[in-house]
């Protein structure tokens, strides 16, 4: 068993348990940003090796996040429905600028980037930033990180079956542990959070939700696993011991995020 995901596990734990639980959305908007820019220059420095991306757009759109709760609520929506073609308008106007010294590829794996951790990261954001933000905020950690624990445990002991190549130390054993982990969590998570945090989500809601997030977040995990594959790394840094870098880290909880927004939003648990 690897001693150091272990232990740099349950280190960054309770950090994460601080900064959602003490921090107000200003400060955990902050906090993200500053995660984006470690994911984004990880992200950059791994396509470098296929292309020569836009860096200095990347890291100026990480920025946007610590904004997001100072735009008003009813510019919200224009907002960041511009910033994609903003973005998309300053990456090609670099190929202009420059003579196409930036060109097409350069672009494309840039607003990859940009999409894949800035925007998907906002929806972190959003979601602590509703009504009831911090408590479904705890809903996407346990469905990623749950799953991310219980697939990793259950692998390295029963796992049997390669899921596929793309990523070739999971397993099927693991992925469907790792579903089941992160549900009993949530369930788990629930009944506390009706006790004592004066909501009433229905276990049947959190459940299916669970299912739906957990299995998101492991294609999550695949797709950034396939990144890696391409560029021929085994891990996006060795920032963190045992897990590699931000990236590796977040990257299921990055991918899961929007869905879990709209979810919450859909089924009314935000108010």
């Amino acid at each position: 068993m690897d001693i150091k995901r272990i232990t740099s596990g349950l280190l960054g734990f309770p950090l994460v348990v601080i900064i959602f639980l003490i921090g107000n959305k200003y400060i955990v908007d902050i906090l993200l940003t500053v995660v984006a820019i470690f994911a984004i220059d990880e992200y950059f420095n791994a396509v470098s090796k296929v292309c020569k991306p836009v860096r200095w757009v990347g890291y100026l759109s990480c920025l946007s996040i610590s904004v997001i709760h100072l735009i008003p609520s009813a510019s919200m929506n224009i907002v960041v429905t511009l910033s994609v073609p903003t973005i998309m308008l300053i990456l090609f106007a670099n190929i202009i600028v420059t003579d196409m010294k930036v060109n097409f590829k350069d672009v494309a794996y840039t607003f990859l980037g940009i999409f894949y951790v800035v925007f998907f990261m906002m929806f972190i954001a959003f979601i602590n930033g509703m009504e009831n933000g911090k408590v479904l905020v705890w809903y996407v950690i346990f469905a990623a990180w749950g799953t991310d624990i219980f697939a990793f445990l259950v692998g390295i002991r029963y796992g049997k079956h390669k899921f596929s190549k793309v990523s070739p130390k999971k397993s099927i054993e693991g992925c469907i542990a790792g579903t089941i982990g992160a549900v009993i969590l949530m369930l788990i998570y629930t009944y506390f959070a009706n006790k004592y945090f004066g909501v009433n989500y229905s276990y049947i809601y959190i459940g299916i939700i669970g299912v739906l997030l957990s299995l998101i977040g492991q294609i999550g995990d695949f797709s950034a696993s396939s990144i890696k594959r391409y560029v021929d790394i085994k891990d996006y840094s060795n920032l963190i011991p045992g897990h590699g870098g931000m990236l590796d880290r977040i990257d299921s909880l990055l991918f899961l995020a929007p869905f879990a927004y709209a979810l919450f939003y859909i089924l009314g648990m935000s108010v």
